[in-house]
């Protein structure tokens, strides 16, 4: 049984984490007593996010940096460290998209979207590995049906994110004996995101997606914030390389609604 208390204290650091599912984690872990630091692009958004986290009643911290930039990652972590301690809960979710058929994609694109999913990950990941708590961190990795599902228009998320999920399986690996649990979340259709607003831009479509959808709804964001808490509490502490969807059973039919070429 998850334990209402266990984050109290906790150390909790959320690349992304100024918008979207990312700052619906960054709250769930704020809510449960956890110190939360958010990394963002956007000097905006992070005092946005800040302002919402404060209301919670949890101590925050908030930087503005890029993923694509290894010297921002490591500042931002360090800084978080040094005023809070080890880290014990790390989310990786940075990610960025665009529909394109790889036919008119430029290879600039293409790059810019690999260096924000996968070598944003990358850096996020290995800046973190010396302020992780050993034994007992916890890292979430924001993954996407794109990494297990050929869809059309998304080749460059396609790549992206296949490698995030191969990421998590050889760090949980490697980082394994040193007590670090690594897992990935893969949200499916959730509802009040950038993402699927994009995709459903019209009630139309979005109404084809629900009915594509095993479940008959989108999720909410707060259902892969539930997620996050219960893959780094105790109740999941045998649970490490899971890439786990969570979409409502969306991914069981293949790509579906994107799954045929404009």
């Amino acid at each position: 049984m998850l334990n209402q208390n266990e984050f109290t204290g906790k150390t909790v650091f959320v690349a992304g984490g100024t918008s979207g599912i990312n700052l619906g984690i960054a709250k769930a872990f704020a809510a449960a007593g956890a110190r939360v630091a958010v990394f963002s692009r956007s000097p905006e958004r992070v005092e946005r996010a800040l302002t919402s986290l404060r209301t919670l009643g949890t101590d925050v911290l908030g930087f503005s940096g890029d993923v694509r930039d290894m010297s921002s990652v490591q500042h931002a972590l360090s800084s978080t460290s040094e005023a809070w301690g080890s880290i014990d809960v790390l989310c990786s979710g940075a990610a960025g998209n665009f529909v394109a058929p790889v036919a008119l994609m430029s290879a600039n694109g293409f790059k810019s979207v690999m260096d924000i999913d996968l070598l944003g990950s990358f850096h996020v990941l290995r800046a973190a590995y010396p302020f992780l708590t050993k034994p007992g961190a916890s890292i979430i990795n924001i993954s996407a049906p794109q990494a297990s599902i050929a869809t059309p228009m998304q080749a460059h998320v396609c790549a992206a994110k296949a490698g995030v999920d191969m990421l998590t399986r050889v760090l949980a690996m490697e980082w394994g004996p040193e007590g670090i649990r690594v897992n990935s979340i893969v949200p499916g259709p959730i509802d009040g995101t950038e993402g699927m607003a994009r995709l459903t831009p019209t009630p139309e479509s979005r109404q084809a997606v629900i009915r594509s959808i095993p479940l008959r709804r989108y999720g909410d964001i707060s259902s892969v914030a539930n997620v996050a808490l219960m893959l780094s509490s105790a109740v999941c502490d045998y649970v490490t390389g899971v890439v786990l969807p969570v979409d409502g059973g969306a991914s069981l039919a293949g790509p579906g609604l994107f799954g045929a070429p404009a």
